[in-house]
């Protein structure tokens, strides 16, 4: 099969992200890196780009430069990765896609929910895949889940717990960092910090998992830190469409957390839990029976986590395959066969309407609010 053209903006060298998706992107032979303006400095950038294999002609200056450059090639990158600083994504993402080419944009989409509103619109209006990097939807094991609640297997669900809470800007005195501080400054991060930064993959898994949206929330955001504009910490309560209950908590200053990242999901007949450090493994506990640990790679899984599944069992697959996955469902979409699941500008604008209707309603204490955008209510 031949490969796909890629192009990448952002994710330039010592980027923490950046990686992440080189390695998951050409993981599986769908992707060739082709083009790249992969640094904010032009020089580091072209430099960058052809240390990585990228032609010269091709290794560009700014996304602008990049946009012009491949809108007159016949053979013109077939998707662009969007990861670069919040407060850009939503120019970028707008200028490629009414350019003619398909965007992977990493999270959040946009800094509002007017900006991302119109990206969905714009995306339909191309025909063009607008995705969103919710890539900890991609493991196997949540990719279990999901089916499971599907089929019915822990029946209607009622509760799902899920947080996202680290330790690793919990330090005082390491607050001035300047990779620590933009997070919680509004002119990079936009209304939000915590929430925005890790709180939203924790509420795009429980609506995932769930198969149902957010409707309503109540917020208590706060900034344990003095100098942070932003919040820190949140604690958010909401509603599914369908009734079910949801619990969210996201931190950064929970010292003795590693990555952080968990979910629980309680149905009527049984319960399941997942956790990112842990992700080849599901917990599931049937009413009246015993814990089992589903491992990834064991029989009797569903087709859907098979699919997502490169190594036999026992053997970890982490991060950077479950971004791989993102782009197998990428590669696919582009060559015509849409897969289930693939996070879209539709999650990415709920996104932003639960972010900003938190922040209010953190400023109301706590007072429930709709979390939807406008276009769906």
């Amino acid at each position: 099969m031949t490969r796909l053209n890629w192009g990448m903006i952002g994710g330039g060298e010592g980027s923490q992200i950046g990686p992440a998706h080189r390695l998951g992107a050409q993981a599986d032979g769908n992707f060739v890196l082709a083009a790249g303006a992969l640094d904010h400095d032009a020089d580091k950038g072209r430099d960058y780009a052809q240390r990585l294999g990228v032609a010269a002609d091709r290794a560009y200056g700014d996304w602008r430069e990049m946009l012009a450059g491949e809108r007159a090639r016949e053979d013109r990158v077939d998707l662009v990765t969007v990861a670069t600083p919040n407060s850009t994504h939503f120019e970028i993402t707008k200028a490629f896609l009414e350019g003619g080419f398909n965007v992977l944009c990493e999270k959040p989409m946009t800094m509002s929910v007017e900006e991302g509103e119109e990206i969905v619109k714009i995306a339909a209006k191309s025909g063009k895949i607008c995705a969103v990097n919710y890539c900890y939807s991609a493991y196997p094991m949540v990719r279990e889940m999901r089916e499971m609640v599907r089929t019915g297997q822990v029946g209607k669900i009622r509760l799902v717990v899920s947080n996202f809470s680290h330790g690793h800007h919990g330090d005082a005195t390491d607050a001035d960092n300047p990779r620590v501080r933009w997070r919680y400054d509004p002119a990079m991060a936009g209304v939000s910090g915590q929430f925005a930064d890790c709180g939203i993959h924790a509420l795009h898994m429980a609506s995932f998992i769930a198969g149902d949206q957010v409707r309503s929330l109540s917020a208590d955001f706060a900034s344990t830190i003095p100098s942070r504009e932003l919040e820190d910490d949140a604690m958010v309560n909401f509603r599914l469409e369908g009734g079910t209950v949801g619990r969210l908590w996201t931190s950064s200053v929970a010292i003795g957390r590693q990555h952080g990242f968990e979910i629980q999901v309680f149905g009527e007949t049984g319960g399941m839990r997942w956790a990112s450090e842990q992700p080849n493994q599901v917990y599931y506990t049937p009413v009246g029976g015993r814990t089992q640990i589903m491992e990834k790679g064991e029989n009797g899984l569903s087709s859907e986590a098979e699919r997502m599944t490169r190594v036999g069992i026992a053997h970890p697959e982490g991060f950077p395959l479950a971004v791989a996955n993102i782009y197998v469902d990428l590669a696919a979409g582009i060559r015509g066969d849409v897969r289930d699941g693939l996070p879209t500008a539709e999650d990415g604008v709920r996104s932003m309407a639960a972010v900003h209707q938190a922040v209010a309603s953190a400023k109301a204490n706590g007072e429930w609010v709709d979390a939807r955008p406008p276009m769906y209510r």
